[in-house]
């Protein structure tokens, strides 16, 4: 175990994950090698209640819901990590952080499989409100991870990205 307070090391990959000044760390609980989590919120995010403890499968990204501007049209959210535990099947969602590795999150976007996710874990992303991003949404999701100005335009992927 890493000694530093908000360090620990990855329940996956096993590699060390420490405490830096990145957006999105202070109270981590994800790694930013490998996205696997640790359950450790209960009700809410950060409250660090849960009993269970067991290991957060990151299965897709979804973007939170900001609510409604002022035309009534949906905002578009932060980036988030969806998260199923594989002791109890809770779904959580995480923010990501400054220093997760893109190509992990971008992976998580390309190669969705949702027959590959079980239809009790569909169902419950479905109940909870949240949307499964899929390679529509890769320009959107670009956006936010690169910036404006290094996002792909429509049709055209990324250097060394599938899609």
């Amino acid at each position: 175990m890493i000694a530093q307070e908000n360090s620990f090391q990855c329940i996956h990959c096993d590699k060390p994950v420490t405490e830096n000044r990145c957006i999105g760390t202070a109270h981590r609980n994800h790694c930013p090698f490998c996205l696997w989590s640790k359950h450790m919120d209960g009700e809410k995010p950060g409250d660090r209640l849960s009993g269970c403890n067991g290991d957060m499968k990151p299965i897709g990204l979804t973007f939170k819901h900001e609510g409604v501007d002022k035309y009534g049209k949906q905002k578009q959210g932060e980036l988030m990590i969806i998260h199923s535990c594989q002791a109890c099947r809770k779904i959580n969602i995480n923010r990501i952080a400054g220093d997760d590795d893109e190509h992990a999150l971008l992976t998580l976007l390309a190669f969705l499989n949702l027959s590959a996710i079980p239809a009790e874990t569909l169902s419950k992303i479905h109940l909870l409100g949240i949307t499964i991003l899929d390679n529509q949404d890769a320009v959107e999701v670009q956006k936010q991870l690169f910036g404006i100005e290094r996002a792909i335009s429509v049709g055209r992927p990324l250097k060394g990205h599938p899609f």
